[in-house]
């Protein structure tokens, strides 16, 4: 995953003036009209420019700063990056001539004409093609490898061809996200050109745990003696078994925690285990116990 800061040549905590500054510098030594049939500066451009309109959002940079550059990805599509981004205002801020539309947005004109055109359209303008729909398949994952992240080999026909791709599947992903994995998907006709494939995540089921947000929950069942008096269990987690201890008194679907066992997220953070105590309560008693639970009745408990 790019860094935006290192594409712009700056340091995490740079000032936006210096986020400008930075990025007014590139824009101009890479534009499409200053490198004419450059497709290196062309690319450069379009990198430059795409951290530029992460890093001049507040909004934005916040989430950028706080989850990590695959975990912004995980957020944002390149749809969400460029929203209220006008690139034509913002560079002719910076000296350049021109107008037109916002080329995100719209095709906007050709370098020569009255606008910057789209410098994020593939090829130059006599060449321009439409965008290659992107390549959807599902891919399904288990509770474990969507919690903790893992590494998958997929078999993916691509243009009739068979073909094996390593995807990484980035930890704390939830059900039904996208994973967009730019040029891993159809060529296009010219085959000049490859379009993205998107992976639906379909996480599994797991027979024990469940997801509430960043943290795993999990169910225990107890005797009524051990709740009234505590005790220590065993519980399954992502990291194996733990040692729980059960305090006296505890209620029935009272929640006990286990720090930092839970989900891990993009920033390396983990969530918590959450164990559900369920007082298992008999249906039926032996003639030996009911006179021990009158007993305990009639002293108040």
């Amino acid at each position: 995953m790019k860094n935006y800061y290192s594409v712009l040549g700056l340091n995490k905590g740079a000032s936006d003036e210096d986020i400008k500054k930075a990025y007014r510098k590139l824009a101009m030594q890479y534009h499409p009209d200053r490198n004419a049939d450059d497709s290196k500066a062309e690319e450069k451009f379009k990198e430059v420019s795409e951290a530029y309109a992460v890093l001049s959002d507040k909004k934005k940079r916040g989430q950028y700063d706080q989850f990590g550059s695959e975990g912004f990805r995980q957020k944002f599509s390149q749809e969400d990056i460029f929203r209220d981004f006008d690139i034509n205002e913002i560079l002719r801020g910076f000296g350049f001539r021109g107008g037109g539309g916002n080329p995100f947005h719209s095709q906007g004109s050709p370098f020569g004409g009255g606008g910057f055109g789209n410098p994020f359209s593939q090829g130059r303008p006599s060449q321009r093609q439409g965008p290659i729909p992107p390549l959807k398949k599902e891919l399904s994952v288990n509770f474990e490898e969507a919690a903790l992240g893992s590494q998958r080999t997929l078999s993916i026909s691509r243009n009739g061809v068979l073909e094996e791709i390593n995807v990484k599947i980035p930890s704390g992903i939830t059900h039904g996200k996208v994973l967009r994995l730019q040029g891993k998907g159809q060529m296009s006709l010219t085959g000049n050109r490859r379009g993205d494939l998107h992976l639906l995540i379909n996480v599994l089921p797991h027979p024990l745990f469940r997801r509430e947000g960043r943290d795993v929950v999990v169910e225990a069942k107890i005797k009524l003696t051990q709740a009234l008096l505590g005790t220590s269990i065993e519980v399954e987690t992502l990291n194996g078994i733990k040692s729980v201890k059960v305090p006296p008194g505890t209620q029935n679907n009272s929640k006990l925690r286990l720090k930092g066992v839970g989900i891990k997220l993009p920033s390396g953070a983990r969530g918590d285990q959450l164990v559900r105590i369920i007082v298992n309560i008999p249906n039926n008693l032996t003639e030996e116990q009911i006179p021990h639970i009158q007993f305990l009745r009639d002293t108040g408990i």
